[in-house]
């Protein structure tokens, strides 16, 4: 049976309806994190104030400070879907890639967490569409974005650079301009031992795609690069590939800072990808097959424990090498503590303190909590996942 172009579109809708209310979900099993909590509770920045908004009206839940960043997620998938109209010849590749996009390691964790990365995902896709469509470049937009973000100086410096190869003097004056000014209001860290991150950074980048899609990737810019084909999308995302590398051989990068610019070149390598597929003859596409199993099959895998990945504990001695550990167990501790009227708490763990605080768990001397088991305790609970006993809450009531 063909499938038109309607239909196509219906099971890209259906699609993002699932994922957006498996995210939902999601979003209500974790638990808030320290840095999570001090944007929420402490700090003043863009991410604090898209929370406030959104708990002003849903109150003070998970759902309610990871709800913003996922509709931005959702209009980053409708961005990507927008702009790739025209891109593919055939509408199938287009579905595929809005799905690979979609199911992304990367984009689904950036949907969960308070980070920027989804943040800079939206605008930077949005950017382009304006681009696309109307053929000029934005400078509202981009003066905007220098208040969003430190890592715009990423995507000023992948402009200045695509301006030079065009001889386009303005937008070369204006992202050279905003570079200094981003450079100039954020700074530039280069705080700890120089040490080298380079394997760490690869390591994480193959997170972010996948393993095979992440190899796929560096060899489209690769490809792209010496064929002559850069196009702003390339420019965008190889300078951000290029500069977090050489800051890896010194420090550890927050990747967040630069992985938005590089996952939106996903329709240039799937496009390069079809095109050497459909070339072939049939008898001759069998590698190609076998490394697209095996990249989903993989791909599958990543996103699946992205969203799922509580029953790792079972395989685990020590719930604390979970790569996922730090948003799990605050609000577990914090209702098992409010079950027990247990408050004003003192707790030793200041970054544990700070996130029972969000759940409404008040800082005093009436109880000390802790996860290690001291010397003497008046209360000792216990956290488990499918008979498996995974931490420890003690309890001593102060003496006045």
């Amino acid at each position: 049976m063909k499938i038109n172009e309607n239909q196509y579109k219906y099971i890209y809708i259906g699609i993002l309806a699932f994922l957006s209310i498996i995210l939902i979900f999601v979003a209500n099993s974790l638990s808030i994190s320290y840095k999570e909590a001090l944007n929420v509770l402490n700090n003043s920045s863009v991410l604090s104030y898209i929370t406030k908004i959104s708990m002003v009206f849903f109150g003070q839940n998970d759902i309610a400070i990871r709800l913003p960043f996922i509709l931005f997620y959702i209009l980053s998938s409708v961005l990507m879907y927008v702009l790739t109209k025209d891109y593919f010849n055939k509408e199938i590749d287009r579905l595929t890639n809005i799905v690979i996009f979609m199911f992304l390691p990367g984009m689904l964790s950036a949907s969960l967490l308070i980070n920027s990365a989804i943040v800079v995902t939206f605008c930077t896709l949005l950017y382009l569409y304006y681009y696309q469509k109307y053929e000029k470049h934005n400078y509202y937009l981009l003066g905007i974005f220098l208040f969003v973000d430190n890592s715009f100086a990423i995507f000023f410096l992948g402009l200045f650079f695509y301006a030079l190869s065009r001889k386009e003097n303005r937008l070369l004056l204006v992202s050279l301009l905003l570079f200094g000014l981003s450079m100039y209001i954020y700074g530039f860290s280069s705080e700890g031992k120089p040490r080298s991150y380079f394997i760490d950074t690869f390591m994480i980048y193959a997170t972010v795609f996948s393993p095979l899609l992440f190899i796929y990737y560096l060899y489209s810019m690769y490809r792209m690069g010496i064929k002559n084909k850069r196009t702003l999308f390339w420019y965008i995302s190889v300078t951000a590939l290029i500069f977090s590398f050489l800051f890896s051989f010194r420090q550890k990068i927050y990747i967040e800072d630069f992985a938005p610019y590089v996952v939106i070149t996903l329709p240039i390598m799937l496009k390069l990808f079809f095109h050497t597929l459909r070339v072939r003859l049939p008898e001759f596409r069998k590698l190609h097959h076998a490394l697209m199993k095996i990249t989903i099959f993989l791909l599958v895998v990543n996103s699946l424990l992205t969203l799922y990945n509580k029953p790792l504990y079972l395989l685990l001695s020590n719930p604390e090498k979970h790569f996922v550990y730090d948003y799990h167990f605050a609000k577990d501790i914090a209702e098992i503590l409010k079950t027990n009227n247990i408050n004003n708490i003192k707790v030793f763990d200041k970054r544990l303190e700070k996130r029972l605080e969000f759940y409404g768990i008040k800082r005093g001397d009436e109880y000390v909590v802790s996860l290690k088991n001291p010397s003497n305790y008046d209360y000792k609970f216990t956290i488990e996942y499918i008979k498996k006993d995974l931490i420890d809450i003690y309890v001593y009531k102060v003496k006045k």
